[in-house]
Protein backbone atom coordinates (compact mmCIF):
# COMPACT_ATOMS: atom_id res chain seq x y z
CA UNK A 1 0.00 0.00 0.00
CA UNK A 2 2.85 2.15 0.37
CA UNK A 3 4.41 1.49 -2.81
CA UNK A 4 1.95 4.11 -4.31
CA UNK A 5 3.31 6.95 -2.82
CA UNK A 6 6.76 8.70 -4.20
CA UNK A 7 8.92 9.56 -0.99
CA UNK A 8 9.68 13.22 0.41
CA UNK A 9 13.00 14.09 0.80
CA UNK A 10 14.11 15.68 4.17
CA UNK A 11 17.14 17.96 3.99
CA UNK A 12 19.13 17.58 6.88
CA UNK A 13 19.95 15.08 10.17
CA UNK A 14 19.70 16.95 13.18
CA UNK A 15 16.56 17.36 15.68
CA UNK A 16 14.08 18.75 13.04
CA UNK A 17 15.19 16.93 9.80
CA UNK A 18 14.99 13.59 12.17
CA UNK A 19 11.43 14.51 13.71
CA UNK A 20 10.20 15.78 10.36
CA UNK A 21 11.41 12.45 8.92
CA UNK A 22 9.95 10.03 11.48
CA UNK A 23 6.93 11.83 11.68
CA UNK A 24 6.15 11.30 7.62
CA UNK A 25 7.61 7.56 7.75
CA UNK A 26 5.04 6.34 10.33
CA UNK A 27 1.80 7.76 8.26
CA UNK A 28 3.21 5.04 5.75
CA UNK A 29 5.19 7.22 2.87
CA UNK A 30 8.39 6.55 2.20
CA UNK A 31 11.14 9.09 3.22
CA UNK A 32 14.53 10.10 1.94
CA UNK A 33 16.87 11.77 5.05
CA UNK A 34 19.82 13.52 3.39
CA UNK A 35 22.45 14.36 5.73
CA UNK A 36 26.36 15.67 4.73
CA UNK A 37 28.33 14.53 7.41
CA UNK A 38 30.74 12.77 7.09
CA UNK A 39 31.09 13.49 3.60
CA UNK A 40 31.03 17.05 4.55
CA UNK A 41 31.72 18.02 8.13
CA UNK A 42 30.51 21.51 9.88
CA UNK A 43 31.96 23.77 12.44
CA UNK A 44 30.66 22.39 14.80
CA UNK A 45 29.50 19.02 14.83
CA UNK A 46 31.97 16.66 16.45
CA UNK A 47 30.43 12.87 15.29
CA UNK A 48 28.71 11.59 12.09
CA UNK A 49 25.70 10.63 14.46
CA UNK A 50 22.11 12.18 13.43
CA UNK A 51 20.30 14.27 16.06
CA UNK A 52 23.66 15.50 17.37
CA UNK A 53 23.24 18.04 20.03
CA UNK A 54 26.34 20.34 19.54
CA UNK A 55 25.67 22.60 22.45
CA UNK A 56 24.03 21.79 25.80
CA UNK A 57 22.55 18.19 26.76
CA UNK A 58 19.32 19.68 28.38
CA UNK A 59 15.55 20.28 26.77
CA UNK A 60 15.09 22.46 29.48
CA UNK A 61 12.19 22.41 31.80
CA UNK A 62 9.98 19.00 31.90
CA UNK A 63 7.30 20.82 33.59
CA UNK A 64 4.00 20.79 31.56
CA UNK A 65 1.97 22.81 34.01
CA UNK A 66 3.86 25.82 34.37
CA UNK A 67 6.39 26.25 31.56
CA UNK A 68 5.81 26.54 27.70
CA UNK A 69 8.68 24.53 27.10
CA UNK A 70 7.52 21.98 29.40
CA UNK A 71 4.34 21.81 27.00
CA UNK A 72 5.75 21.35 24.02
CA UNK A 73 7.93 18.37 25.56
CA UNK A 74 3.98 17.34 26.57
CA UNK A 75 2.70 18.03 23.51
CA UNK A 76 5.64 15.69 21.08
CA UNK A 77 5.06 12.75 23.00
CA UNK A 78 1.11 13.30 22.56
CA UNK A 79 2.08 13.52 18.50
CA UNK A 80 4.67 10.60 19.10
CA UNK A 81 7.92 12.18 18.83
CA UNK A 82 10.56 10.45 18.29
CA UNK A 83 13.11 13.17 19.29
CA UNK A 84 10.99 13.08 23.17
CA UNK A 85 11.05 8.95 23.13
CA UNK A 86 14.53 8.77 22.88
CA UNK A 87 15.37 11.57 25.35
CA UNK A 88 13.34 10.37 27.46
CA UNK A 89 15.04 6.96 27.05
CA UNK A 90 18.51 8.65 27.76
CA UNK A 91 17.50 11.13 30.68
CA UNK A 92 20.36 12.11 32.98
CA UNK A 93 19.36 13.61 36.26
CA UNK A 94 18.70 17.05 36.07
CA UNK A 95 15.70 17.84 38.95
CA UNK A 96 13.13 19.28 36.73
CA UNK A 97 14.80 19.06 33.25
CA UNK A 98 15.11 16.71 30.55
CA UNK A 99 18.55 16.19 30.49
CA UNK A 100 20.10 13.47 28.04
CA UNK A 101 23.28 11.34 27.81
CA UNK A 102 24.35 12.95 24.23
CA UNK A 103 26.07 10.57 23.00
CA UNK A 104 22.80 7.88 23.56
CA UNK A 105 20.66 10.01 22.61
CA UNK A 106 22.06 10.42 19.29
CA UNK A 107 22.62 6.90 19.07
CA UNK A 108 19.14 5.77 19.71
CA UNK A 109 17.82 8.07 17.04
CA UNK A 110 20.25 7.19 14.35
CA UNK A 111 19.15 3.33 15.28
CA UNK A 112 15.58 4.60 15.16
CA UNK A 113 16.04 6.12 11.70
CA UNK A 114 18.36 3.64 10.40
CA UNK A 115 16.05 0.37 11.01
CA UNK A 116 12.52 2.41 10.03
CA UNK A 117 11.53 0.31 6.39
CA UNK A 118 10.33 3.53 5.00
CA UNK A 119 13.26 5.61 5.41
CA UNK A 120 16.42 5.52 3.66
CA UNK A 121 19.35 7.60 4.60
CA UNK A 122 22.03 9.00 2.25
CA UNK A 123 25.07 10.72 3.17
CA UNK A 124 25.73 13.96 1.26
CA UNK A 125 25.58 16.80 0.50
CA UNK A 126 22.74 18.69 -1.36
CA UNK A 127 24.57 21.80 -3.29
CA UNK A 128 21.82 24.16 -4.75
CA UNK A 129 18.68 23.45 -4.54
CA UNK A 130 17.14 19.70 -4.65
CA UNK A 131 16.62 18.51 -8.35
CA UNK A 132 13.28 19.45 -9.72
CA UNK A 133 11.59 16.33 -9.55
CA UNK A 134 11.72 16.09 -6.22
CA UNK A 135 8.04 16.91 -5.27
CA UNK A 136 7.95 17.36 -1.76
CA UNK A 137 11.14 18.15 0.45
CA UNK A 138 12.12 19.83 4.00
CA UNK A 139 14.76 21.60 4.42
CA UNK A 140 16.08 21.14 8.34
CA UNK A 141 19.69 22.67 7.66
CA UNK A 142 20.13 24.21 10.67
CA UNK A 143 22.13 27.85 11.58
CA UNK A 144 25.18 26.14 9.62
CA UNK A 145 23.63 25.76 6.09
CA UNK A 146 26.08 24.93 3.78
CA UNK A 147 26.99 27.81 1.35
CA UNK A 148 25.59 26.11 -1.94
CA UNK A 149 22.00 26.10 -0.33
CA UNK A 150 22.36 29.34 1.59
CA UNK A 151 23.22 31.04 -1.87
CA UNK A 152 20.12 28.94 -3.94
CA UNK A 153 17.36 30.11 -1.43
CA UNK A 154 18.61 33.73 -1.63
CA UNK A 155 18.59 33.51 -5.27
CA UNK A 156 15.30 32.32 -5.36
CA UNK A 157 13.44 34.89 -2.29
CA UNK A 158 16.30 37.55 -3.23
CA UNK A 159 18.69 39.06 -0.62
CA UNK A 160 15.76 39.91 2.51
CA UNK A 161 15.50 35.76 2.96
CA UNK A 162 18.21 35.34 4.92
CA UNK A 163 19.80 36.56 7.83
CA UNK A 164 23.48 35.49 8.68
CA UNK A 165 23.85 37.78 11.80
CA UNK A 166 21.83 37.27 14.87
CA UNK A 167 21.50 40.05 16.75
CA UNK A 168 18.84 39.86 20.08
CA UNK A 169 17.78 42.50 21.64
CA UNK A 170 16.12 41.37 25.33
CA UNK A 171 11.86 41.04 25.11
CA UNK A 172 9.95 41.46 28.01
CA UNK A 173 6.79 40.55 29.30
CA UNK A 174 4.31 43.24 29.32
CA UNK A 175 2.94 42.74 32.07
CA UNK A 176 5.85 42.54 34.12
CA UNK A 177 6.42 46.27 33.54
CA UNK A 178 5.88 49.02 36.23
CA UNK A 179 3.31 51.32 33.71
CA UNK A 180 3.37 53.53 37.33
CA UNK A 181 7.17 54.84 36.06
CA UNK A 182 7.49 54.05 32.62
CA UNK A 183 4.95 55.94 30.44
CA UNK A 184 3.52 54.94 26.26
CA UNK A 185 4.96 58.04 24.08
CA UNK A 186 6.57 57.92 20.62
CA UNK A 187 9.74 60.54 20.50
CA UNK A 188 8.05 64.12 19.93
CA UNK A 189 5.23 61.94 19.50
CA UNK A 190 5.65 61.06 15.53
CA UNK A 191 2.71 59.04 14.48
CA UNK A 192 4.32 55.93 12.42
CA UNK A 193 2.67 53.63 9.94
CA UNK A 194 -0.14 51.77 12.16
CA UNK A 195 0.94 53.85 15.16
CA UNK A 196 -0.90 56.63 17.42
CA UNK A 197 1.95 58.14 18.61
CA UNK A 198 2.10 56.26 21.67
CA UNK A 199 3.95 53.57 20.06
CA UNK A 200 6.88 53.03 22.68
CA UNK A 201 7.25 52.45 26.49
CA UNK A 202 9.78 54.81 27.64
CA UNK A 203 11.14 53.99 31.13
CA UNK A 204 13.10 57.48 32.36
CA UNK A 205 16.47 57.96 34.25
CA UNK A 206 18.20 60.20 36.05
CA UNK A 207 22.24 60.86 35.71
CA UNK A 208 23.15 58.84 38.44
CA UNK A 209 20.56 56.08 37.73
CA UNK A 210 22.41 56.48 33.94
CA UNK A 211 26.01 56.63 35.58
CA UNK A 212 25.49 53.56 37.76
CA UNK A 213 23.84 51.63 34.47
CA UNK A 214 26.87 52.79 32.21
CA UNK A 215 29.32 51.09 34.85
CA UNK A 216 27.54 47.89 35.37
CA UNK A 217 27.75 47.40 31.31
CA UNK A 218 31.23 48.00 31.36
CA UNK A 219 32.24 45.70 34.26
CA UNK A 220 29.46 43.20 33.38
CA UNK A 221 30.81 39.50 32.03
CA UNK A 222 30.30 38.63 28.04
CA UNK A 223 30.12 35.69 26.30
CA UNK A 224 32.89 34.79 23.51
CA UNK A 225 31.90 34.09 20.22
CA UNK A 226 32.62 30.36 19.63
CA UNK A 227 35.30 29.62 17.01
CA UNK A 228 33.64 29.61 14.19
CA UNK A 229 31.96 32.29 15.05
CA UNK A 230 35.02 34.50 15.54
CA UNK A 231 35.51 35.85 11.90
CA UNK A 232 31.74 37.50 12.04
CA UNK A 233 32.76 41.03 12.70
CA UNK A 234 30.49 43.97 14.31
CA UNK A 235 28.84 45.77 12.27
CA UNK A 236 28.29 49.62 13.59
CA UNK A 237 24.40 49.26 12.71
CA UNK A 238 24.83 46.52 15.41
CA UNK A 239 27.07 47.08 18.27
CA UNK A 240 26.27 45.22 21.39
CA UNK A 241 25.28 47.76 24.03
CA UNK A 242 28.18 47.18 26.29
CA UNK A 243 30.50 48.06 23.34
CA UNK A 244 28.67 51.30 22.55
CA UNK A 245 29.04 51.75 26.72
CA UNK A 246 32.93 51.38 26.71
CA UNK A 247 33.66 53.59 23.60
CA UNK A 248 32.05 56.51 25.71
CA UNK A 249 30.11 57.20 28.76
CA UNK A 250 27.75 59.83 26.47
CA UNK A 251 27.57 56.96 23.40
CA UNK A 252 24.50 55.65 24.39
CA UNK A 253 22.80 58.51 26.22
CA UNK A 254 23.18 60.13 22.21
CA UNK A 255 21.80 56.84 20.74
CA UNK A 256 19.54 53.89 21.55
CA UNK A 257 19.10 55.88 25.00
CA UNK A 258 18.18 59.30 24.31
CA UNK A 259 16.27 61.56 25.87
CA UNK A 260 14.98 63.94 23.47
CA UNK A 261 11.65 64.05 22.10
CA UNK A 262 9.76 62.57 24.92
CA UNK A 263 8.48 63.97 28.05
CA UNK A 264 7.64 62.02 31.13
CA UNK A 265 3.97 61.16 31.57
CA UNK A 266 4.66 60.81 35.47
CA UNK A 267 6.67 63.87 36.04
CA UNK A 268 6.37 66.26 33.38
CA UNK A 269 8.46 68.90 34.80
CA UNK A 270 11.46 66.95 35.09
CA UNK A 271 13.44 66.07 32.10
CA UNK A 272 14.77 62.42 32.00
CA UNK A 273 18.57 62.21 32.25
CA UNK A 274 18.41 59.11 29.60
CA UNK A 275 16.02 56.73 28.33
CA UNK A 276 15.08 53.19 27.63
CA UNK A 277 12.81 52.48 24.97
CA UNK A 278 10.83 49.30 24.36
CA UNK A 279 8.48 48.86 21.23
CA UNK A 280 5.94 46.31 20.99
CA UNK A 281 7.14 43.25 19.66
CA UNK A 282 4.54 40.68 18.81
CA UNK A 283 0.82 41.36 17.57
CA UNK A 284 -0.88 40.05 20.51
CA UNK A 285 1.06 42.85 22.80
CA UNK A 286 2.19 40.75 25.29
CA UNK A 287 5.74 41.14 24.30
CA UNK A 288 7.65 43.88 24.22
CA UNK A 289 11.62 44.69 23.38
CA UNK A 290 14.17 46.58 24.30
CA UNK A 291 15.02 48.88 21.22
CA UNK A 292 19.14 48.80 20.43
CA UNK A 293 19.91 46.44 23.22
CA UNK A 294 21.43 43.36 21.51
CA UNK A 295 24.23 42.02 23.91
CA UNK A 296 27.25 39.77 24.63
CA UNK A 297 26.51 39.90 28.07
CA UNK A 298 25.88 36.57 29.97
CA UNK A 299 22.31 35.72 30.76
CA UNK A 300 23.12 36.21 34.61
CA UNK A 301 24.44 39.86 34.17
CA UNK A 302 21.93 40.76 31.40
CA UNK A 303 18.90 40.16 34.70
CA UNK A 304 21.33 41.96 36.97
CA UNK A 305 22.22 45.12 34.87
CA UNK A 306 18.50 45.35 33.03
CA UNK A 307 16.60 45.47 36.40
CA UNK A 308 18.22 48.19 37.33
CA UNK A 309 16.23 50.20 34.28
CA UNK A 310 13.52 52.11 36.48
CA UNK A 311 10.33 50.27 35.85
CA UNK A 312 11.79 47.15 35.20
CA UNK A 313 12.94 45.67 38.36
CA UNK A 314 10.69 43.25 38.48
CA UNK A 315 10.77 42.69 34.46
CA UNK A 316 10.01 39.02 33.73
CA UNK A 317 12.43 38.05 30.36
CA UNK A 318 10.95 35.73 27.26
CA UNK A 319 14.27 36.21 26.10
CA UNK A 320 17.73 37.49 26.85
CA UNK A 321 20.19 39.16 24.42
CA UNK A 322 22.54 37.80 21.93
CA UNK A 323 24.84 38.26 19.16
CA UNK A 324 25.89 35.48 17.04
CA UNK A 325 26.23 33.83 13.64
CA UNK A 326 23.35 31.91 12.47
CA UNK A 327 21.17 31.68 9.44
CA UNK A 328 17.56 31.80 9.00
CA UNK A 329 15.14 32.74 7.16
CA UNK A 330 12.75 36.02 6.84
CA UNK A 331 9.77 33.33 7.37
CA UNK A 332 7.02 35.78 8.03
CA UNK A 333 8.21 37.04 4.40
CA UNK A 334 8.96 33.77 2.54
CA UNK A 335 7.26 31.49 4.34
CA UNK A 336 3.45 30.51 3.88
CA UNK A 337 1.29 29.34 6.83
CA UNK A 338 2.46 25.61 6.36
CA UNK A 339 5.90 26.44 6.42
CA UNK A 340 6.26 26.30 2.37
CA UNK A 341 8.40 28.26 0.38
CA UNK A 342 6.06 30.97 -0.93
CA UNK A 343 8.43 31.01 -3.96
CA UNK A 344 9.30 27.38 -4.43
CA UNK A 345 5.96 25.61 -2.61
CA UNK A 346 7.30 21.86 -3.10
CA UNK A 347 10.22 23.17 -0.38
CA UNK A 348 8.92 23.19 3.19
CA UNK A 349 11.18 24.35 6.00
CA UNK A 350 11.81 23.01 9.40
CA UNK A 351 13.72 23.82 12.61
CA UNK A 352 16.25 26.83 13.38
CA UNK A 353 16.56 27.87 9.50
CA UNK A 354 12.70 28.88 10.23
CA UNK A 355 13.08 31.78 13.08
CA UNK A 356 13.00 29.22 15.65
CA UNK A 357 15.25 28.74 18.63
CA UNK A 358 16.18 25.78 20.70
CA UNK A 359 16.30 21.90 20.48
CA UNK A 360 12.59 21.37 21.66
CA UNK A 361 11.09 23.84 19.36
CA UNK A 362 13.49 22.43 16.21
CA UNK A 363 12.18 19.21 16.87
CA UNK A 364 8.41 20.48 17.51
CA UNK A 365 8.79 22.68 13.85
CA UNK A 366 10.22 19.43 12.28
CA UNK A 367 7.08 17.22 13.58
CA UNK A 368 4.76 19.92 12.47
CA UNK A 369 6.46 20.29 8.95
CA UNK A 370 6.97 15.99 9.03
CA UNK A 371 2.54 15.73 9.36
CA UNK A 372 1.89 18.72 6.71
CA UNK A 373 3.85 17.22 4.37
CA UNK A 374 2.71 14.06 5.26
CA UNK A 375 -1.18 15.47 4.98
CA UNK A 376 -0.40 16.58 1.46
CA UNK A 377 1.15 13.76 -0.48
CA UNK A 378 -2.06 11.56 1.22
CA UNK A 379 -4.44 14.28 -0.18
CA UNK A 380 -5.38 15.47 2.64
CA UNK A 381 -6.40 18.93 3.72
CA UNK A 382 -3.30 20.36 5.59
CA UNK A 383 -4.26 21.22 9.52
CA UNK A 384 -2.43 23.70 11.41
CA UNK A 385 -2.23 23.38 15.05
CA UNK A 386 -4.35 25.93 17.13
CA UNK A 387 -3.16 29.04 18.30
CA UNK A 388 -3.67 28.19 21.93
CA UNK A 389 -1.39 25.66 22.04
CA UNK A 390 2.30 25.30 22.33
CA UNK A 391 3.54 24.32 18.39
CA UNK A 392 0.82 26.68 17.16
CA UNK A 393 2.06 29.25 18.82
CA UNK A 394 5.66 28.78 18.00
CA UNK A 395 4.50 28.57 14.20
CA UNK A 396 2.43 31.65 14.79
CA UNK A 397 5.07 33.62 15.75
CA UNK A 398 7.51 32.32 12.35
CA UNK A 399 5.10 32.84 10.17
CA UNK A 400 3.65 36.35 11.37
CA UNK A 401 3.11 37.08 14.77
CA UNK A 402 5.66 39.49 14.96
CA UNK A 403 5.33 42.80 14.45
CA UNK A 404 6.88 44.41 10.57
CA UNK A 405 9.19 47.02 10.81
CA UNK A 406 9.82 47.26 7.15
CA UNK A 407 8.34 50.75 7.10
CA UNK A 408 10.47 51.88 9.23
CA UNK A 409 13.95 52.85 7.34
CA UNK A 410 13.56 49.06 5.45
CA UNK A 411 15.40 46.71 8.39
CA UNK A 412 14.28 43.59 8.78
CA UNK A 413 12.36 43.15 12.25
CA UNK A 414 12.16 39.36 12.30
CA UNK A 415 14.40 37.16 15.08
CA UNK A 416 14.16 34.08 16.59
CA UNK A 417 12.74 33.31 19.25
CA UNK A 418 12.25 30.54 22.05
CA UNK A 419 8.66 28.91 23.09
CA UNK A 420 7.25 31.04 25.61
CA UNK A 421 3.49 32.59 27.15
CA UNK A 422 3.89 35.58 25.52
CA UNK A 423 3.57 34.31 22.06
CA UNK A 424 0.20 32.51 23.23
CA UNK A 425 -3.35 34.22 23.17
CA UNK A 426 -4.67 35.83 26.02
CA UNK A 427 -6.88 33.13 28.43
CA UNK A 428 -8.52 34.41 31.41
CA UNK A 429 -6.89 33.59 34.34
CA UNK A 430 -9.34 32.36 38.00
CA UNK A 431 -9.34 35.50 40.45
CA UNK A 432 -10.08 33.15 43.43
CA UNK A 433 -9.09 29.44 44.68
CA UNK A 434 -11.04 26.36 45.38
CA UNK A 435 -12.02 28.13 48.60
CA UNK A 436 -13.12 31.23 47.44
CA UNK A 437 -10.16 33.32 48.54
CA UNK A 438 -8.57 35.56 46.27
CA UNK A 439 -5.15 34.86 44.40
CA UNK A 440 -2.62 36.91 44.45
CA UNK A 441 1.41 36.85 43.88
CA UNK A 442 2.92 34.01 43.43
CA UNK A 443 -0.17 32.15 43.09
CA UNK A 444 -2.00 33.73 40.79
CA UNK A 445 1.31 33.58 38.39
CA UNK A 446 1.12 30.17 38.70
CA UNK A 447 -2.39 29.63 38.28
CA UNK A 448 -2.23 31.82 34.92
CA UNK A 449 0.70 29.34 33.38
CA UNK A 450 -1.80 26.73 34.33
CA UNK A 451 -4.67 28.46 32.71
CA UNK A 452 -2.27 28.53 29.20
CA UNK A 453 -1.40 25.22 29.33
CA UNK A 454 -4.59 23.61 30.62
CA UNK A 455 -5.89 25.35 27.92
CA UNK A 456 -3.47 24.27 25.05
CA UNK A 457 -3.51 20.85 26.34
CA UNK A 458 -7.08 19.96 25.53
CA UNK A 459 -6.80 22.35 22.38
CA UNK A 460 -3.85 20.12 21.32
CA UNK A 461 -5.07 16.92 22.22
CA UNK A 462 -8.36 17.55 19.76
CA UNK A 463 -5.77 18.70 17.08
CA UNK A 464 -3.53 15.32 17.23
CA UNK A 465 -6.24 13.09 17.64
CA UNK A 466 -7.63 13.12 14.09
CA UNK A 467 -3.68 13.17 12.39
CA UNK A 468 -2.49 10.03 14.24
CA UNK A 469 -1.48 6.76 12.26
CA UNK A 470 -4.65 4.34 12.11
CA UNK A 471 -1.67 1.42 13.42
CA UNK A 472 1.14 3.18 16.02
CA UNK A 473 1.64 0.11 18.06
CA UNK A 474 2.57 -1.70 14.80
CA UNK A 475 5.68 0.42 15.28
Amino acid sequence: MTEKHSPIHVIGGGLAGSEAAWQIARRGIPVVLHEMRPVRKTDAHQSDGLAELVCSNSFRSDDSENNAVGLLHHELRQAGSLILSCGDANQVPAGSALAVDRDGFSQSVTKALEEHPLITINREEIAGLPPADWDSVIVATGPLTSPALSAAVLEKCGEEALAFFDAIAPIVHFDSVDLDKAWFQSRYDKVGPGGDGKDYLNCPMTKEQYDAFIDALIAGDTTDFKEWEANTPYFDGCLPIEVMAARGRETLRHGPMKPMGLTNAHQPDIKAYAVVQLRQDNALGTLYNMVGFQTKLKYGAQGDIFKMIPGLENAQFARLGGLHRNTFLNSPKVLDGTLRLKAEPRLRFAGQITGCEGYVESASVGCMTGIFAAQERLGQPITVPPATTAMGALIGHITGGHISRENEGGARSFQPMNVNFGLFPHVETPKVDAEGNRIKGKDKTRAKKQAFTSRAKADFAGWITDLQPQDIAAE
